[in-house]
């Protein structure tokens, strides 16, 4: 199948009042479960590599190439995505490769300069034909930060999209990056307001902190791409824990790594169902159906 289009597959999700999921890519075999998940469900999904990750690999090209060949040879709509890009040298490189979408993160800037160089950036991936996720409000980041007063206000919201261009927008509502406990509280009140302010979707990061019903209710408040890293992680890394406690003696590492596949399958193909129905169920075995991401 061609490769899908995240401007089509999250405008999609928008007319329906639904969300899309996007998970983060670490490795093949993530490239390769999200990518089962998606065609288990029957739902498209968005595959996402983040500048981390890319400088985890040493570049963004090996794990990129593999991503974007694993997406087009998908039964389901497959988009690949670069997340958090800092640098505009990655941006660049994620465009020539062929990614249908990037998300370039200049909200650590003074608002002035955030606007200018996510603009710099949204006139370079529109002249590809590539569409451009930005942020404002700085979502809490690896120290888990939940400042109360990090939040994105809606009428600068409207004046940053329409001084860059970009095509969707990531929006500081409560939740934090890389949290492991369940705990956030997203300002579902803050998120219709900034829907009803906004003619570009919104974009949910850090959801991992956040319960299933939360996140359905985030969804009908006007969410429409649903970020996932930190819970799947946790999934990939407890299967191959207890395939290795199963098996003392294993040394061929696709034995293991096949578990930690399946792991991560299972629960995207649970989240998929999730942000397009709105029914939370329960996680597989974990007791960690209350939240996603």
């Amino acid at each position: 199948m061609t490769l899908a289009d995240t401007r089509d597959l999250v405008a999609a999700a928008t007319a329906r009042r639904t969300a899309v999921g996007a998970f983060n890519v670490i490795h093949l075999e993530t490239a390769e479960a999200l990518v089962q998940a998606a065609e288990a469900a029957g739902l498209p999904v968005i595959l996402q590599i983040s500048q981390n990750c890319a400088e985890y690999h040493g570049a963004l090209a090996p794990l990129g190439a593999a991503t974007l060949a694993v997406a087009r040879a998908a039964a389901v709509p497959v988009a690949v995505h670069l997340d958090h890009a800092e640098r505009e040298d990655l941006v660049a490189e994620a465009i020539e490769l062929g990614f249908a979408s990037v998300m370039f993160d200049a909200s650590k800037l003074p608002y002035e300069e955030n606007v200018a160089a996510t603009a710099r950036v949204v006139a370079a991936a529109h002249a590809a034909g590539v569409s451009v996720e930005g942020e404002l409000g700085e979502v809490g980041g690896k120290d888990g930060a939940h400042a109360p007063g990090v939040r994105t206000d809606p009428d600068e919201a409207r004046a940053f999209v329409a001084a860059t261009g970009v095509d969707s927008l990531a929006v500081a509502v409560g939740s934090s990056h890389a949290m492991t406990s369940r705990t956030a509280q997203l300002d579902l009140d803050l998120i219709g307001r900034l829907h009803a302010a906004l003619d570009v979707p919104l974009v949910l990061h850090g959801s991992s902190g956040v319960g299933d019903d939360v996140i359905v209710a985030a969804i009908r408040a006007g969410m429409a791409k649903i970020n996932v890293s930190t819970h799947l992680n946790g999934f990939f890394t407890r299967a191959i824990r207890a395939a290795l406690d199963a098996d003392a003696v294993v040394v061929d590492s696709r034995k293991y790594m096949k578990a930690g596949r399946a792991a991560v399958a299972g629960e995207a193909e649970r989240m998929l169902r999730l942000f397009a129905h709105g029914a939370p169920e329960a996680a597989d075995g974990h007791g960690e159906g209350t939240s996603t991401s």
